[in-house]
């Protein structure tokens, strides 16, 4: 069992029991890197140190408040837990901020008091510590799930990320739970693995908001303003969350010239195009609008399968394919609300001893599925399918049969029968009155002409993106 470590001792012993607790902290480290992954491992475990155990309390330097918030969060009980399974009683884990240890260590004694005044340079790197926001290990691009809604963006992401990309800025623009985010993120994962150098800050436009007007109120815009411009890569997150804001879309123009003028990189994200951001002023508009705007479209049913197979495969977890055919085409909003649906089938199944088949996913997801006709209901869908091929909702309970009508009727049915829960006959009903197997027809004959229409099939895709967003 590991005895007090105290690295503060009188010189003779000082040595000895630091080198017994670097050791004992690279065991448990190496444990963290096989458990959380060397992705994780190198973001947030790899920068701490063990600097003392006393008392019960094993003491961890951290480089940075943003690294040590984010250990304290998700690794600290973790460290706790295997500090005693390895090597005895552990009250507490405290983290510290030590970023100049090295530098203070080299200096004689009589000079450590000299960095009570942070150079200008140190200052400028602990505000972009605080403008970054925390990334998730599980952003990277091998998790990201890539279909034709994604590709254009997904490629683009991985081209800046590799240094090869003249798309500057990015833009990357979908609604809630696509993937914006996770491309972002998986670009600083992939920059920071490859050159740790390189500094790269992804942030909220909020949190951009905010240090800002921090920055206004401690009359100390100067440092906030070269910390940004000394960034490599920098990346907000939902810009639209400044629109209406003069003042804040002034100094993001700034920094976003100055950046550009260097040759840095810029990726951006909001849930709209550029030109579509009301409350954007114009030269900002213009200036997001002159790389590249990358959409990312409502996902399939097909990628929806693949993004849950690879969730099963990441979670360890057997999920028969019925149920996540049956989660992919009743749950088409968003991949968080889809990824949300299977944690909690598979929670409920564990806890509650239930088989997971497609009726516990019926039941335990009645609230969400619920929900979800609500948002999509057959009328939607008569209304988006008139429209698209230009003909009158009246068309789709007429009794008319010609092909320019009757098409588009069927498309609506097929998508009834794919996106909705009513019945054959309920649909039929909502079609003027038309039998269930006048449906079943119409399913068929449109599901035979997509087999071999690519442009059928390309307009049913494009409905339902449309319908379900």
């Amino acid at each position: 069992m590991l005895d007090d470590v105290n690295t503060t001792a009188p010189q003779g012993g000082a040595d000895a029991a630091a080198s017994s607790l670097a050791l004992r902290f690279t065991q448990v480290k190496s444990l963290l890197q096989k458990e959380f992954g060397d992705t994780a491992f190198r973001s947030w475990i790899q920068p701490v140190d063990a600097t003392r155990f006393s008392g019960g309390v094993l003491e961890l330097s951290v480089p940075t408040r943003f690294v040590r918030d984010w250990v304290k969060s998700h690794y600290a009980d973790r460290i706790r837990s295997l500090w005693q399974q390895n090597f005895g009683p552990i009250a507490r884990v405290d983290l510290i901020i030590s970023a100049r240890k090295e530098t203070v260590a080299a200096e004689p004694a009589h000079t450590v008091s000299s960095y009570a005044e942070t150079p200008v340079a140190n200052q400028n790197t602990a505000v972009v510590e605080d403008l970054s926001s925390p990334l998730d290990p599980r952003f990277t691009f091998a998790n990201f799930v890539i279909g034709r809604s994604n590709e254009l963006a997904c490629n683009a992401a991985k081209a800046v990320a590799a240094g090869t990309s003249r798309l500057n800025p990015l833009f990357l623009q979908g609604g809630v739970g696509l993937g914006k985010t996770h491309l972002m993120q998986a670009v600083a994962h992939a920059v920071r693995a490859q050159d740790p150098s390189r500094k790269v800050a992804y942030m909220s436009a909020e949190k951009f908001m905010y240090q800002f007007v921090k920055a206004l109120r401690a009359k100390d815009t100067m440092s906030f303003k070269t910390a940004l411009r000394g960034i490599d890569i920098l990346m907000v997150d939902d810009i639209q969350f400044i629109c209406g804001k003069d003042q804040t879309q002034e100094e993001f123009i700034h920094t976003f010239n100055a950046l550009i003028d260097q040759g840095k990189q810029i990726i951006v994200s909001a849930d709209k195009s550029p030109a579509e951001l009301d409350g954007l002023g114009e030269r900002l508009r213009s200036r997001l609008g002159m790389g590249l705007v990358a959409a990312i479209q409502q996902t399939t049913p097909e990628l929806r399968l693949e993004i849950l197979r690879a969730k099963c495969t990441m979670l360890g977890r057997n999920v028969a394919e019925d149920v996540l055919e049956f989660l992919a085409q009743r749950i088409a909003s968003n991949v968080r609300e889809l990824e949300g649906a299977l944690n909690r089938l598979i929670a409920h199944a564990e806890l509650a001893g239930r088989a997971l088949n497609v009726d516990t996913a019926a039941d335990v997801l009645q609230d969400l599925l619920r929900a979800h006709e609500r948002r999509v209901s057959v009328e939607d869908i008569q209304k988006k399918v008139a429209e698209h091929y230009g003909i009158r909702m009246a068309d789709m309970h007429s009794p008319r049969r010609a092909r320019p009508v009757a098409r588009p009727r069927q498309v609506a049915m097929y998508l009834c029968k794919a996106l909705t829960s009513h019945s054959l006959p309920e649909i039929g009903r909502k079609f003027g009155g038309r039998d269930h197997t006048t449906i079943i027809h119409g399913v068929r004959k449109v599901e035979e002409l997509m087999a071999q229409d690519a442009a059928l099939r390309d307009d049913v895709d494009q409905l339902k993106r449309a319908i379900s967003g």
